[in-house]
């Protein structure tokens, strides 16, 4: 799975009481990730919340990688003259 998507499913879990993700459809007790990677397609990423009633889903969809780009610049910027390891939510102070 991409990055996007572990990080959304970690915060998943972090409100749920199940421990663990998984790309494994089977696997009991794991928060399932479906990985479809598609030839030139920027990223789209969705979080669904089922059930016998109903579903709810996010979703998120690049049209082109320009935003991707312009994260990478912004973090460039942000990182000159710090030593360390650092992730985007702390180049965006959340």
């Amino acid at each position: 799975p991409s990055g996007t998507a572990i990080t959304l499913a970690e915060s998943i879990l972090k409100h749920s009481s199940i421990s663990e993700w998984s790309i494994e459809n089977q696997k009991e007790d794991a928060l399932f990730i479906k990985v479809k990677r598609e030839g030139e397609v920027p990223g789209t990423h969705s979080v669904t919340y089922g059930s016998a009633i109903d579903e709810i889903e996010i979703k998120h969809t690049a049209h082109n990688r320009k935003g991707f780009a312009l994260g990478a610049v912004v973090a460039a910027e942000w990182i000159k003259n710090k030593k360390g390891v650092f992730q985007m939510k702390d180049v965006l102070s959340i």
